[in-house]
């Protein structure tokens, strides 16, 4: 396995950035995973490593890059009490759509001059607040984004004119959708809404709510784990990076 940290250069800075690929001889499909709120972690690498293991280029942008070096502890992150929590999510909203998929360009114009990084069609993945990035970029990029997911994405449809959600009359590629069953962050409305715009617009896609599952039950590390929905959801995703990325 080898991996890289990288400085890919954006309209508002340095985005300090992580790439994974394997030893074998490439180059490999470009897959992006977009972090979730808790940012740049141990966790997020693991997944880098679990994807590049399957034959693919990764490459993790810290999208909190504006605000300079935020790394938070996960496990304090429960306790409100705390500032870490605040901190997060202030960081969270500090994000736009617009803004992610600035950064989006610049990391398709690395991507296009890493070695590395096959030229075609690329893959991205998101959990928790970046379902709406993995929805927008596809919807942004329809050229460049053939396969991305989103694990109990949030904002992925909103009352704004950004909202994710009315991007699928662009989207070429396919999409899959992991819910929990149990999420407080994503309201009544999101799901039948969403899949009505996809239908609508005869996006490629599966979506699946998994039972007895809760906001977060994809990381191993955490309480609301649910093994076998995480790892059926890796066989699904894997099986659609294999379908539209090679």
């Amino acid at each position: 396995m080898n991996e890289e940290t990288v400085t890919i250069k954006t309209n508002d800075g340095d985005m300090k950035s992580f790439t994974f690929w394997p030893d074998a001889t490439g180059p490999f499909a470009p897959v992006v995973l977009f972090m979730d709120a808790p940012g740049i972690r141990e966790e997020l690498f693991d997944f880098c490593r679990r994807i590049a293991e399957q034959g693919y280029f990764v490459l993790l942008p810290d999208m909190y890059y504006r605000l300079g070096e935020l790394r938070f502890d996960y496990a304090q992150l429960g306790d409100e009490s705390l500032p870490f929590r605040k901190q997060m999510f202030d960081a969270m909203g500090s994000l736009s759509n617009k803004l992610v998929m600035d950064d989006t360009r610049a990391m398709l114009d690395f991507l296009a001059a890493n070695p590395n990084a096959k030229d075609g069609p690329k893959g991205c993945i998101g959990y928790c607040m970046s379902g709406q990035y993995v929805v927008s970029a596809p919807g942004t990029y329809p050229d460049h984004f053939m396969a991305s997911a989103s694990l109990y994405g949030v904002s992925i449809v909103t009352d704004q004119e950004d909202s994710p959600h009315l991007l699928a009359l662009n989207i070429k590629g396919e999409l899959y959708f992991g819910f929990a069953e149990t999420d407080e962050y994503v309201p009544d409305n999101v799901i039948p809404t969403l899949q009505t715009a996809l239908n609508d617009n005869n996006v490629a896609h599966k979506l699946d709510i998994w039972p007895g599952t809760e906001h977060g039950f994809c990381f191993p590390q955490r309480p609301l784990y649910k093994e076998d929905a995480a790892e059926q959801v890796w066989t699904l995703v894997f099986d659609m990076f294999k379908r539209q990325l090679g």
